[in-house]
């Protein structure tokens, strides 16, 4: 008996291609709710930055207190092509979470990632690109909010990368074997692909295919170079730590338009981004954390990490200006006169 269920194990095992591969969500929006402030959320707290490093010194400590930003969704972006880009058309194009109604078959009460791209109307190709706020750290810290409002890294987390591990990164990829993505057609022709980047800065666009359908579905991409026999594969060493760190990370994800297609207003909703590949390196309990050591690979990025925070820091603290600037129709009088003085 025991011999012919081990031998029924060895069969399905041997029968699917993805018995021995990895699976890790790369990114799910449902994680990605508003849930900061309590009062009125606009940020989700589990991956707050804070820019203020990019303030001046003109800025009051609690005006810099709220100089934050998150994958909350809404704070998502969208990038058109420069031949498809103006006033209307980056006017109309913006990114809303939205929540699946209760009752329904699939991700029922959770959040998704609502897209609406506004395509000029002229008979031309182009495309959009869905991207976050800030290129997403690959060996950020794990944080977490003080009650005074900073963002502090605990003794435990120190040294280990893993704010956003699970959240637009996934960390010991190898070979990739296949790319999945959930998301919701309402029947456009436009295609859509992922956008991602190793750990050369490499960027890897995967095509999935085309939205020409109403409901959820799972647009599944399979590597077609990816060897399942061991005996085939080139068996090589490398040395370990810290030259072998290799990771994915979500740049973004790209919506195209043919030019024989109507233009106009695009809209679709995406729930989460998977992977399955083989590991880089079997995560064996080591005896040393040699990250938490040398903290080499959070060293190469920190330079990178800061650049972007202050790049973010002054697009953010432009638009804070602009925001202050610009006419408020609900406010008073009064009010109006001592924000203009």
């Amino acid at each position: 008996m025991r011999r012919s269920v081990l031998f029924v194990l060895i069969v399905l095992l041997l029968s699917t291609g993805f018995a021995f591969a990895e699976e890790a969500t790369l990114i799910d929006f449902a994680d990605l709710i508003a849930d900061y402030p309590a009062d009125a959320p606009v940020h989700n707290e589990r991956t707050l930055v804070d820019y203020s490093i990019a303030a001046g010194s003109s800025y009051t400590e609690e005006e810099k207190a709220e100089m934050k930003a998150s994958l909350a969704i809404s704070s998502w972006e969208i990038d058109l092509a420069s031949s498809s880009r103006n006033v209307v058309t980056t006017e109309s194009s913006m990114v809303r979470q939205a929540i699946v109604r209760e009752g329904a078959t699939e991700f029922e009460n959770q959040g998704v990632l609502g897209t609406r791209v506004h395509f000029p109307d002229g008979p031309f190709n182009s495309w959009a690109m869905i991207r976050p706020p800030f290129e997403i750290p690959a060996y950020a810290d794990r944080d977490f909010l003080q009650d005074d409002g900073s963002l502090s890294v605990p003794q435990e987390e120190s040294g280990r990368g893993g704010k956003f591990d699970g959240i637009g990164v996934v960390k010991n990829v190898g070979v990739l074997r296949s790319l999945s993505m959930t998301v919701y057609g309402l029947n456009f022709p436009q295609g859509i692909s992922v956008v991602l980047q190793d750990e050369n800065n490499e960027e890897h666009e995967i095509f999935l295919g085309y939205l020409q359908f109403d409901g959820w579905r799972t647009l599944e991409w399979r590597n077609p170079n990816y060897i399942t026999e061991v005996r085939n594969r080139e068996l090589q060493t490398y040395p370990l730590y810290p030259k072998l760190a290799p990771l994915r990370k979500l740049i973004g994800i790209r919506v195209y338009r043919d030019g024989a297609t109507d233009g106009g207003d695009f809209i679709t909703y995406i729930k989460d981004i998977s992977i399955t590949y083989d590991k880089a390196v079997l995560q064996l309990e080591r005896d040393i954390d040699d990250e938490a050591v040398w903290g080499i690979l959070q060293e190469r990025e920190r330079s990178r990490r800061e650049a972007e925070l202050r790049r973010l820091g002054n697009i953010q603290v432009l638009r804070y200006l602009e925001g202050r600037k610009m006419h408020d129709p609900d406010a008073l009088p009064a009010e109006a006169d001592a924000a203009a003085n």
